[in-house]
């Protein structure tokens, strides 16, 4: 499967500041990355029918069990309450499971400032997986 190109759901308003996630999965077997490939479409639509959405984008990297994951929210709540809701939230709990490593990072923009490429997300996530110094 190709990467799911940006698409936005809900334009934001060019001066809202909009709460971005992005996050990096690692399955610990090419199994895990095939069952973790095989949930992603569904949860790309979840996340464009959600309320408070303002995009999303996904880079599947199966052969190397990696998975990004870049999304924009209204705010923080609209974020986690589609993490709480199904199915969401059945499908992360299993995908824990199989998970050798996972990295969240978050951070604000304005909506003017939409789509985000993966120029400005991949940074921010290899910031985050380095260890402390």
């Amino acid at each position: 499967m190709p990467d799911i190109p940006w698409s936005t759901p809900t334009q934001a308003a060019p001066d809202a500041v909009v709460h971005v996630m992005a996050s990096r999965f690692e399955t610990a077997t090419l199994a895990g990355a095939v069952r973790f490939l095989l949930k992603t479409p569904g949860i790309v639509r979840q996340v464009r029918k959600a309320p408070g959405a303002h995009g999303v984008a996904l880079r599947a990297r199966v052969l190397r069990r990696t998975f990004l994951t870049l999304s924009v929210w209204e705010d923080r709540d609209a974020l986690h309450r589609f993490a709480g809701s199904e199915p969401h939230r059945s499908r992360s709990r299993a995908a824990a499971a199989t998970m050798k490593e996972s990295t969240f990072v978050s951070w604000t923009v304005r909506g003017r400032e939409l789509p985000l490429t993966w120029a400005e997300a991949e940074p921010r996530l290899a910031e985050e997986r380095r260890p402390p110094r």
